[in-house]
């Protein structure tokens, strides 16, 4: 599936839910506010220090939200997939609202130009609860319409034993979350007590992997009998977002300590997640298309700088177009300035650069030696073909090399592709062991974060200016 799409379907609902979290705590606090000030209750609770500004209680309302919001953050309560239900949202908003009136409390005391009432923060926590668990209980009636709409549901495949996927089909069916559409099934003969259509046996599930029909995930389910069966199932996946989940039999539950997810009474275990799915993949294609635009505007005079100087010093294009595999194993063209004669690769077909070497111009040898051959790829990266930071794209004929000799080679294209990594700015450019690099980028895939991109980013002109492998 597209990441446009999952980035809409994974984000509206989550957005939905802070949105309504946000409408509450500002009607929790006007509500209140109107309470102290004007409201019968003033007969038992007299204002005898004059009306205030309700301007005042304005700005603390948007305080109060932004601190409850961050709470609510921080107990995983937008998360985009696998929503909580009312009644688990209830435990986790008293103590929001507790934790969220202290800390705005402690804020607004060190305000000095404006004294707030202390009967308004203790009607304030009242009003935050009964709001915030009404906006709850009409967000979790909204949120299955739209999941009953496909928003945030995943299109799953069962995998697994004939005599297994039957009850796990039942229970799956009967989640009344509608976490997951059960599109299709894969086993090693027909099922006639499902309903949906069998894709394939084990081993056709690498070619539906990278079939047209992609599932967002396969939820495994074998009998003790054949967990042989798991690995190859796991393979088949490999180097594509596609989740993975496992339905443990109860010896798997006796002898292990998992995290599970439980839908429809049936504990799943989660062997594999998307990467870059839902805020993370927003946030990071935001920073991507922020940064690449940006520097395609500012750099445009060095551009033209670098073309004329390519078409003074050898003949031949000034861009360089070469096929490479980026997001699921997709191919791109990827876009360099062209640091070499217009027929290097005429008799050797596809090779490595190499140290002096002599394919390289008189300005292709400064270019590679200052990475300034890259810049180009920020086209790439407004298109959305690659990342301003990822594991490095290769070539085809490459990858096919690699897939058969290095173990989960191909996890690396579980995100886009990137104009610097985490392998290049740690000294493994040029000609450097693919194994090793290897290592690197399925580091960066499993533990990306926001920060971790600057630091990348950071570590790249640094390690352009030692050049070291830089050829």
């Amino acid at each position: 599936m597209p990441q446009n799409n999952l980035y809409r379907r994974n984000l509206f609902i989550p957005f939905l839910k802070l949105l309504f979290d946000a409408i509450a705590i500002e009607l929790a606090v006007l509500f209140s506010f109107y309470l102290r000030f004007y409201s019968p209750l003033t007969e038992i609770f007299p204002v005898t220090k004059g009306f205030p500004s309700l301007a005042n209680y304005l700005y603390f309302s948007l305080f109060l939200a932004a601190v409850m919001i961050f709470l609510f953050a921080s107990f995983h309560s937008y998360r985009s997939r696998f929503f909580s239900t009312f009644s688990q949202d209830i435990p986790v908003v008293v103590k929001t609202a507790f934790l969220g009136i202290l800390l705005a409390m402690s804020g607004a005391f060190l305000y000095r130009e404006f004294s707030y009432s202390r009967l308004v923060f203790a009607l304030i926590f009242i009003n935050s609860n009964i709001f915030l668990l009404s906006g709850r209980f009409l967000f979790h009636r909204l949120k299955r319409r739209f999941l009953r709409k496909g928003f945030s549901t995943l299109r799953v495949c069962l995998v697994g034993s004939a005599e297994n996927l039957p009850p796990v089909y039942r229970r799956l069916s009967a989640d009344r979350n509608y976490n997951f559409e059960i599109a299709g099934y894969a086993a090693e003969r027909p099922i006639e007590e499902l309903p949906v259509p069998r894709i394939g046996a084990i081993t056709d599930l690498a070619g539906i992997a990278a079939g047209e029909q992609a599932y967002d995930a396969w939820i495994i389910a074998f009998d003790q009998r054949e967990h042989e069966k798991i690995w190859p199932v796991m393979k088949a996946a490999e180097g594509k977002n596609i989740e993975l989940f496992y339905v443990p039999d109860i010896l798997d539950i006796l002898t292990h300590s998992f995290r599970t997810l439980e839908v429809g009474g049936i504990p799943l275990l989660q062997l594999k997640a998307f990467v870059l799915s839902g805020w993370q993949g927003f946030i990071k294609r935001t920073f991507d298309v922020a940064v690449a635009g940006f520097s395609l505007v500012a750099l445009s005079p060095l551009f033209l700088l670098i073309a004329v100087a390519i078409k003074l010093s050898s003949p031949g294009p000034v861009f360089y177009l070469q096929k490479r595999l980026s997001l699921d194993g997709r191919e791109f063209t990827m876009l360099k300035f062209r640091s070499m004669r217009a027929d290097a690769e005429a008799k050797t077909g596809p090779v490595w650069a190499a140290k002096d070497d002599p394919r390289t111009t008189s300005i292709g040898k400064l270019l590679r030696r200052s990475s300034l051959d890259e810049l180009p790829q920020l086209v790439n990266v407004l298109k959305g073909e690659m990342s301003i930071v990822g594991p490095r794209p290769e070539r085809p004929h490459f990858v096919e090399q690699f897939r058969e000799d290095v173990p989960q080679y191909l996890e690396r294209h579980r995100v886009r592709c990137g104009m610097t990594g985490w392998a290049q700015v740690n000294g493994l450019r040029g000609q450097s062991p693919i194994a090793e690099r290897t290592r690197y980028d399925l580091y960066y895939v499993e533990h990306w974060s926001l920060w971790f991109d600057v630091k990348i980013i950071l570590l790249t002109f640094m390690e352009i200016v030692r050049g070291e492998n830089a050829y």
